[in-house]
């Protein structure tokens, strides 16, 4: 019995002592797991769309963000075409601007005393030209460059309406022909008048005197028209023309001869026709458009042309443009 109670008692000791110890060592043995399970689940990762029984064990993919637009390499080689042609052409436009202005300034247009006759002044055109070339060109060189839809739709625009008044122009200067040589003869009579005046008038009718071969607007006679070679004007020019109307103005081919068209009104046409050209120039215009035609018809073929291929690059950008946008909205 005492065996059985010792050993029952041992048992009954070693029954809560062992428990006690295995529970102790349990707990004690359970800090360090508890711990990594604790940490564990402390940064485990949020569930996302590669999180799965399927994707365990794959690193989460992060696509880069795709650029803005994307362009071909047929579309830059059109954009840079379009930026280089019209900073040349703005370049060009610049120089013709300083021109015109350099000619106004040095004649003094802008006095009091001829700010009256500035709108017949040839430099005004230069100026108004270059102004105009300038602004568009400038306009569709920096739309190119920074891709500004604004500024290439005004480039556009004024580049349709330039080419649809073109059209229209050489539509009305073929049906009207009988009234633009009466513009003609209008213009080149005003110029006679103030040939002494405007040193580009001047300037204008020698060259297309010496060029043609004529003189005056229908014949020699029209030098009337002038105050100083009038038949009744005093001086020595009195019913003569200008240097620039005859036939061999050099002596010895060296000299020039500004005193050779004098009194030549006062000839008749077989003694005059030795000395200055008798006809007029507005013939000589006239044969030689007859004689250029094609070669003005290509020119202006070919200036049409390149405006509407600048209308085709131009659009094209646009629409790069504005597809670039799109995806960038969608994204």
């Amino acid at each position: 019995m005492s065996c059985f109670c010792l050993s029952e008692i041992s048992l009954c000791i070693v029954g809560p002592v062992s428990s006690l110890k295995t529970d102790t060592d349990r707990e004690l043995s359970g800090v360090l797991p508890g711990t990594k399970e604790s940490s564990t689940e402390e940064q485990a990762p949020e569930p996302g769309p590669n999180y799965g029984p399927g994707n365990q064990g794959r690193t989460r993919e992060v696509e880069p963000r795709a650029r803005s637009r994307l362009f071909s390499l047929s579309d830059c080689l059109l954009k840079y075409l379009l930026f280089f042609s019209n900073l040349l052409f703005t370049v060009l436009g610049l120089v013709v601007l300083a021109l015109g202005l350099w000619g106004l300034i040095n004649k003094e247009s802008f006095a009091q005393e001829k700010i009256g006759q500035i709108s017949t002044d040839p430099m005004l055109v230069f100026v108004m030209l270059g102004l105009v070339l300038s602004t568009l060109c400038l306009s569709g060189c920096v739309g190119a460059l920074r891709e500004n839809c604004c500024l290439l739709q005004v480039f556009s625009a004024t580049v349709l309406v330039l080419v649809a008044a073109q059209v229209l122009a050489a539509i009305v200067a073929f049906s009207l022909q009988g009234q633009i040589e009466g513009y003609l003869r209008s213009g080149m009579l005003a110029a006679m008048v103030r040939y002494q005046d405007d040193l580009d008038l001047r300037f204008i009718t020698d060259e297309i005197q010496i060029g043609l071969q004529c003189c005056g607007a229908d014949n020699y006679r029209d030098w009337e028209v002038n105050m100083y070679y009038n038949c009744s004007a005093p001086g020595v020019l009195s019913c003569g023309v200008p240097a620039t109307c005859c036939v061999d103005p050099l002596e010895n081919g060296t000299v020039w001869n500004s005193q050779c068209g004098v009194g030549s009104q006062q000839l008749d046409e077989f003694s005059a026709q030795s000395v200055i050209f008798l006809g007029g120039c507005l013939g000589g215009m006239s044969r030689w458009i007859e004689q250029h035609t094609g070669l003005i018809g290509a020119v202006g073929m070919v200036l049409l042309g390149v405006q509407i291929i600048t209308l085709f690059i131009t659009t094209r950008l646009m629409d790069n443009i504005h597809g670039g946008k799109l995806q960038d909205n969608v994204e």
